[in-house]
């Protein structure tokens, strides 16, 4: 468990807490300057608040009430960073090795190959892509042992190719980290992606702090992070590829048709649904193009702050979202507990809004 208090008037006003469970992977979002990776800095004990307290396992890293401040060679924290900041004359094998209290060339070629980087651990940064100097990074971030994984801006300095492969690296690797994970990240879209909980800060204070789910339909915390837009994650399973280049995907509530996905039948994945491009209906309707019609139930229907309305439907276990107007809903006479179609055009879930399902 990590527990973060921190509180500052110089550089930036700051008074932030949170907490992170065990192998959760928590996003701090919001906009330049805000305070995202100050707060990152002072957990590795490269910034030291005027007010703090840092707690990872039961144990104290920072109490400025105390006059406790361990230095950052005795917290046992990886740290990635957006430069990547490898050691040029280093191969990636010595790289890792660095990082270890002893060197261990095995255990670095593992870290490596977990990274998908079995056969470059001899080269050097110069002769690796953005995308493979970035893994380099993550295994040597993980070198450490870490109790605490820092994740700081990691993808923003890549292609975008590579940042959905990265992506795909983060959430696979997921599934053999224990320890509490942070990351930094002005993307939304990321944050959905990777992120078990989002909190969301303005001016160094928390505006929000949630699940994706209920940070993505807060008005305020869309506000914060110059959304208009929310989207909701809803899973999926890989159902079969069709003759006329789409793909089906069975959800909890029906078949989602997309474009030809590049995943075997049976791969779990989560797809990302825009809440403007979601049509309700209080009965199913026919001799429509859109593909795609999934049976859900009215949770609940949150106002905002101008003439609509955000409908959460609920399907199965999980939620999706519905930009509508007001004026719709009084003519729908939507209420909590009814009966709802879903209508989604087959091209309005492009992609890349589309990732692999985490494991735990």
């Amino acid at each position: 468990m990590l527990e973060v208090m921190t509180r500052a008037t110089s550089p930036i006003p700051l008074d932030v807490a949170f907490r992170v469970a065990p192998g959760e992977l928590l996003a701090l979002v919001g906009h330049s300057g805000s305070g995202k990776t100050t707060l990152l800095r002072s957990i590795a004990g490269l910034w030291h608040p005027q007010q703090g307290r840092i707690v990872v396992n039961g144990t104290p890293w920072l109490d400025t009430a105390s006059g406790l401040d361990l230095p950052t060679y005795r917290r046992r924290v990886g740290y990635v960073f957006q430069s990547y900041a490898l050691f040029p004359h280093m191969t990636a094998l010595g790289n890792v090795m660095a990082a270890m209290d002893a060197a261990d060339g095995d255990e670095a070629q593992r870290l490596l190959a977990l990274m998908g980087l079995g056969g470059l651990a001899r080269r050097r940064p110069a002769d690796l892509s953005g995308g493979q100097q970035q893994r380099v990074a993550i295994a040597r971030a993980l070198a450490r042992r870490p109790e605490v994984l820092l994740l700081d801006e990691p993808f923003s300095a890549v292609d975008r190719a590579t940042r959905e492969a990265l992506h795909g690296e983060i959430i696979g690797l997921r599934q053999h980290l224990a320890m509490p994970v942070v990351l930094v990240t002005h993307d939304v879209n990321e944050a959905q992606l990777l992120a078990d909980r989002m909190v969301v800060i303005k001016e160094g204070h928390v505006v929000q702090e949630g699940t994706t789910a209920e940070v993505m339909s807060d008005a305020a915390a869309l506000r914060a992070m110059g959304l208009r837009e929310v989207a909701a994650m809803l899973p999926a399973i890989v159902g079969e590829y069709q003759a006329d280049g789409l793909t089906r995907l069975d959800t909890p509530s029906g078949s989602l048709f997309l474009p030809e996905i590049d995943a075997a039948p049976g791969t779990a994945l989560r797809v990302r649904i825009m809440a403007h491009e979601v049509i309700l209906s209080r009965s199913r309707p026919e001799g429509l193009s859109a593909q795609t019609i999934l049976e859900g139930t009215v949770a609940r229907i949150m106002p905002g702050a101008g003439p609509g309305v955000l409908v959460h439907v609920a399907v199965g276990e999980h939620e999706i979202l519905a930009r509508i107007t007001r004026r719709a809903a009084a003519q729908m006479a939507l209420e909590p507990g009814q009966p709802v179609h879903a209508i989604l055009k087959t091209m309005s879930v492009a992609r890349d809004h589309v990732a692999p399902a985490r494991t735990r």
